[in-house]
């Protein structure tokens, strides 16, 4: 599990590594909302919120730091991935099935905090999971960029599979 999430990290690395510092803050109105730098931001915060969580007690997705160095500078996100890689190489099987708290937002009508018992492994996986969505609209950004990128970034598990069955 711990290698497949750092093959996702490893493509965000890649696409990261293809773009420039403007092109990875642009935001192309009207199509997007956000710059591929944001989705970057929000796809690390994520895994910074496993971390602190633990050190914590409570993984709480709705703590982010929402703008920063890592939205608008490359050097800053790659050091996150890094970090962010460390952590996960150095998680053994008993730190994976550990049993923590996940507090999150349940409605957009109102603010309704919900907290629940997970384990380390399962949101581990959500992160991944949610990367992958992430890395394909970063793809979108960049193809109307004319940046070209690895043709399986955003390409989620399962779809890879039935790809390679095709």
């Amino acid at each position: 599990m711990i290698k497949s999430q750092i093959i996702i990290l490893q493509q965000a690395q890649q696409y990261l590594e293809s773009v420039t510092e403007e092109q990875y803050t642009e935001v192309i109105a009207p199509f997007f909302m956000s710059s591929a730098g944001a989705h970057m931001r929000h796809i690390l915060d994520h895994y910074y919120s496993i971390i602190n969580g633990l050190k914590e007690g409570l993984i709480d997705y709705d703590k982010r730091s929402r703008g920063g160095t890592i939205e608008t500078k490359l050097t800053a996100a790659k050091g996150a991935i890094s970090e962010i890689s460390d952590f996960l190489n150095k998680l053994s099987n008993d730190d994976l099935q550990q049993t923590v708290k996940l507090s999150t937002e349940i409605s957009v009508e109102d603010k309704n905090v919900a907290i629940v018992d997970t384990t380390v492994a399962r949101e581990i996986i959500f992160a991944g999971s949610h990367t992958v969505h992430h890395l394909a609209t970063i793809k979108h950004i960049a193809q109307m960029q004319d940046i070209e990128v690895d043709k399986g970034l955003g390409i989620a598990p399962a779809t890879a599979t039935f790809l390679r069955a095709g």
